[in-house]
């Protein structure tokens, strides 16, 4: 006889955990492996959420399926007190709660603030519908946890072992245990590497808050994104970033407008704004002592004299 997703207890994210940490997580006992359907108003939200946007279409889609099919999967909750805290299936409350459901199966476990969100922070990047803001900034999230460090610190590690990597500055970090935790739970994982996080998600953290905006929504890929921020212009930026979505551009014809935008706001440089520009390079420039160069520059000298020469005789006339 098959066992169905709904008669399986709520084990795979803490086992999840304890592979990704190395740390030995107590299994759940045996009382505490079956769900318990609990009202749903018992619940309560931590105070810190590895999660903070939820597309509202999924959301529905997701209720949807809840109504017709019930919780799959039981809430995962901790014992505070005399309330209980939510520890993984945010999306499923929220759903549920949007469906008007009173009742739902939950599993209760003996947590830590720490382990719970380890457990928030690792279930959240086993989302499908991850976006490479929420990634890059749980993953940062969970590297602090476990190296306790604040995040700025981490990135900062992150960014010296690129830079040894690349043979930039002498090896004293990629041999460090630090940066060993830091490639282990990268591995385990397996959605990206560290180096490939260093290079093409630390950045975005940079770019700016209309663009970040619309990545943690999901409403644009991480490449368009980039290549959206480079426009300095806010309402131009805006009025790109809303004509890309709407109009799905691809990130060809996403460079190509950037390319005319700026082909339009260049004005041409007058002739005697570029000799002035050019008389200062001059002036600073090497030439001087380069004998072939000097040749060059006396042949140049000679034609100015002989147009200043032709301009000097046709005023007299």
């Amino acid at each position: 006889m098959s066992i169905s997703k709904k008669d399986k207890p709520y084990t795979s994210n803490l086992k999840g955990v304890a592979a990704l940490l190395g740390e030995s997580f107590p299994e759940t006992e045996e009382k505490d492996r079956n769900p318990h359907n609990i009202a749903i108003n018992l619940i309560k939200l931590p105070q810190s959420q590895p999660r903070r946007y939820f597309d509202s279409e999924k959301l529905r889609q997701l209720a949807l399926s809840i109504q017709e099919h019930g919780i799959l999967e039981p809430i995962l909750v901790r014992p505070q007190g005399q309330e209980l805290e939510l520890v993984a299936g945010e999306r499923r409350l929220r759903a549920a709660k949007m469906i008007g459901l009173e009742i739902v199966p939950v599993v209760f476990k003996e947590l830590s603030d720490q382990e719970a969100l380890q457990i928030s922070l690792v279930e959240n990047l086993a989302r499908e519908d991850l976006n490479s803001v929420e990634e890059t900034e749980g993953i940062l999230e969970l590297l602090s946890l476990r190296l306790n460090q604040n995040i700025s610190d981490v990135v900062s590690l992150l960014y010296r072992m690129q830079n040894e990597a690349k043979g930039k500055v002498t090896q004293n970090v990629l041999g460090s245990e630090d940066s060993i935790t830091i490639q282990s739970i990268f591995n385990t994982l397996g959605t990206i590497s560290w180096s490939s996080f260093v290079s093409s998600r630390l950045p975005l953290l940079k770019l700016p808050q209309d663009v970040l905006d619309k990545l943690r929504q999901g409403k644009i890929e991480y490449t368009k994104a980039t290549a959206i921020a480079r426009v300095k212009n806010e309402l131009e930026r805006m009025a790109l970033m809303e004509a890309a979505i709407t109009e799905s551009l691809s990130l060809v014809q996403i460079n190509e407008r950037i390319k005319s935008s700026r082909a339009i706001d260049e004005k041409p440089i007058s002739l005697k704004t570029r000799y002035k520009q050019v008389s200062s390079r001059l002036e600073k420039a090497p030439v001087w002592e380069n004998p072939k160069k000097q040749k060059a520059l006396e042949k140049l000298l000679a034609q100015i004299e002989s147009l200043l020469d032709d301009s000097s005789l046709n005023s007299n006339d």
